[in-house]
Parts: C-alpha cells; structure tokens; sequence
C-alpha cells in the first residue's frame, strides 16, 4: 500500500496532528480549518504572495554548488541560499503566507512566537508592509541571547512581550501566544513560526514552505541523492523535504539538535528521545516524563530548543521516510566556522546543525547533497566569536 505523508481530512498525519483546543480557541480554528485552503489555493491569493515572494523576499533564491566544500567533502555539495531571503531565514516564506491569509479573514491584529527572533522579523516585516498591528511573544532567556532580531523586531515596530515563565524560551513564548489569543479571539490572528500546533497550521506551513523544495527540483539537474535540513519544529525542513515526499530514491535527513550530548539531558533531541503525547495542540512526539511533565529542551541555537516536533516529522520518523540525526553544539560550531572560512558564507547556528551533519555521513563520489542553508549568521554572531578557533 502506498504510503501517504501528507495530512488527511481530519488533520492527522497517521496517528500524529489533529486539533486538541480549549473550547475558546475552537471557533478560530474551525475558521481556518474551513477557509484555509480555498483562500491559499485561490489565483488572485496565489498571485499576490507570488509576486511577493518574487519582488519583496527575492525568491528564487540560488541554489548554490558549494565549489570548496565539495572539493573537501569529496562529492557534489549544493546549498539552497534561504539565508539571502528579506530578513535573512525562510521563516519571511510564510509570514507573508499567513498574513496575506488573516487579511482576506478580516483579522487587525497579528501575534506570533518568537525563538531565535527570525519568525519575529518576519511576522513583524510582513505587518509593517501591511500597516496591521504585531505583537511578539519571546521568552527573556531568548531576548538575551537574539538581541540584534530584538532590534530589527523594534525598528519594525512590532511590541516585543517578553516572557519570564518556564525556561524563558520558544515553548513558553508560545504559551503566551495561545493565551493572548484565546483572550483576543475576535480580530487576532496568531501566526505560527512552524510545522506545529492545531490543524490546519502544520500543512498550512508546510504548504507555504514548500516553495523551498518546488525551486530545488527546478534548479538541480536530476535528483539529488540526500537532502539535509536541520529541525526545530521543523518547517525548513519540511520546506526541503515537501516535493520528494514520494522520490524515494533521494535521502532526506533532518538533523535535531543534540545539545550537550543525547545522554546528558541537555539536549532536545525530540525523534531521538521523545515519546507520543500533546503539546500546544497538537498530538505529536515530545520532551515528556513518564507522567506527562515537560522536559525543558537545550540548545545552543534558539531556534532548535523547542520540546516537540511538528506532527508531520512524527510520522515520517515513524515511518521511516525520513532519517533523523542529532548534533552537538561543539560539532554545530565547528560546521558554521568551517563555512564561514571554505565558502565565505555565515550560517545562523540552527543550518550549522545540517552542516556538521555531512561529518557524519558515508559519502560516496557521486553523492549529489543539497543543504537547506535556513538561515544567516547575523544574529548568532556574539555566540560565534566566542568560539572562533
């Protein structure tokens, strides 16, 4: 039987996904469960957002053959250049997407998460091209550690609203998210950075991501044999991985963020780790104790600390389409130093992942790698020089 990666009518990949919402939430999400994907697949929605993808983001972005890498490697390495879009990551992909979406719902006010402050920049980006009022939600730990996005976010004029519960990071940041939204039901839209959460926002992200594999399969000549992406929540990855769902002779690995090792608990390793449970709304694979208390997930890169995974990812590790590795903060550094200096290239922390995957790897001459490159190395720099070798 052929197997089906993609979400069915009842939101669920497999046994993954689905909608578990306070009762307040359930008039939002049914209106987007309805509306959504006649609003998206629409030519004059598809026509705007293209045009922007085109004029505003830059799209398409280079899928670039990394000439000094390949030579060291010893096999065809490309980077798909996510870094170059407007505010520097993919996350801008779907802002624009979700925006454009809350608009033609009649919605005046926009809320996000924020952890690595890229999804941040590009909601408030997308709201101040919009002239529609942005609240950010950001754990206080990561307002620290992001301060240049924190900047951006602000001169974008966006309200930044910092959060001091938990581990001060992304999952507390979207606890704060979803409060404000079931408080601010009526003209609030909360756009989601990533593959996770109620049904419909892990396919509608998905959706708007996969602009990144639909212009792969454009500019590579053939297939490539693998495909690498780092994961979070995961939406660059699945951005990467989207159109070669069902090419099963291409490779597709999404690398997890190891921490300080898988074995040390300072990790957040989730695929690697985790067990079935619920976490914002979404029945998926999660940091849990045996008793359902969340385990509070590390990274170097803010971006990567996120203690679930997006339900989609949950089922392509259960059903094996998908290979996923970790990686440690040490071999993440490493990897962003060694780009910086073979190809003049400054990956964010959460691509390095990928990268120093390709140490890891069994590579053979006629290997032809593609590297999702999410995002550039501006706001991790201070983490960075602190490392320089």
């Amino acid at each position: 039987m052929k197997e089906n990666y993609n979400v069915n009518q009842e939101g669920f990949y497999g046994e993954y996904g689905g909608a578990f919402v306070p009762e307040m939430l359930y008039p939002n999400v049914e209106e987007l469960q309805k509306s959504y994907l006649g609003i998206i697949q629409s030519a004059d929605f598809q026509e705007e957002l293209n045009q922007l993808l085109q004029d505003y983001v830059g799209r398409p972005t280079p899928l670039y053959f990394a000439k000094r890498l390949s030579e060291h490697y010893g096999a065809k390495i490309y980077l798909k250049r996510e870094d170059l879009c407007h505010t520097g990551a993919h996350k801008i992909n779907n802002a624009l997407g979700q925006i454009l979406l809350a608009k033609r719902l009649n919605k005046t006010r926009i809320i996000a998460e924020t952890g690595a402050g890229q999804h941040g920049v590009a909601t408030a980006t997308a709201c101040a091209l919009m002239g529609i009022e942005c609240c950010i939600f950001m754990g206080a730990k990561d307002i620290e550690r992001q301060a240049p996005n924190v900047a951006r976010m602000k001169m974008l004029g966006a309200e930044i609203v910092p959060v001091h519960s938990g581990s001060k990071t992304l999952k507390d940041a979207t606890n704060e998210a979803i409060r404000d939204w079931i408080n601010n039901p009526v003209d609030t839209h909360y756009i989601i950075g990533s593959v996770v959460g109620p049904h419909p926002y892990p396919d509608m992200v998905a959706r708007f991501q996969a602009i990144i594999s639909k212009e792969i399969k454009k500019q590579i000549d053939g297939n490539p044999t693998h495909i690498i992406a780092c994961i979070g929540g995961g939406s660059n990855a699945i951005g990467a991985f989207y159109h070669y769902l069902e090419e099963q002779n291409v490779q597709l690995i999404g690398v997890e963020a190891a921490g300080l090792g898988i074995e040390t608990g300072q990790t957040a390793a989730t695929l690697a780790l985790g067990t079935q449970g619920i976490i914002h709304a979404c029945m998926t694979t999660l940091l849990q104790t045996i008793d359902g208390q969340i385990i509070e997930p590390y990274s170097i890169s803010a971006g990567l600390d996120y203690p679930g995974v997006g339900p989609q990812h949950a089922h392509l590790h259960k059903t094996k389409r998908v290979h996923y590795a970790s990686v440690t903060d040490k071999e993440a550094i490493k990897a962003a130093h060694f780009l910086s200096r073979t190809e003049g290239i400054i990956p964010a922390l959460e691509s390095s992942h990928a990268l120093a995957y390709l140490d890891k790897m069994e590579i053979k001459s006629t290997d032809k790698i593609v590297i999702n490159l999410s995002g550039r190395g501006d706001k991790d720099l201070e983490t960075l020089i602190k490392t320089l070798p």
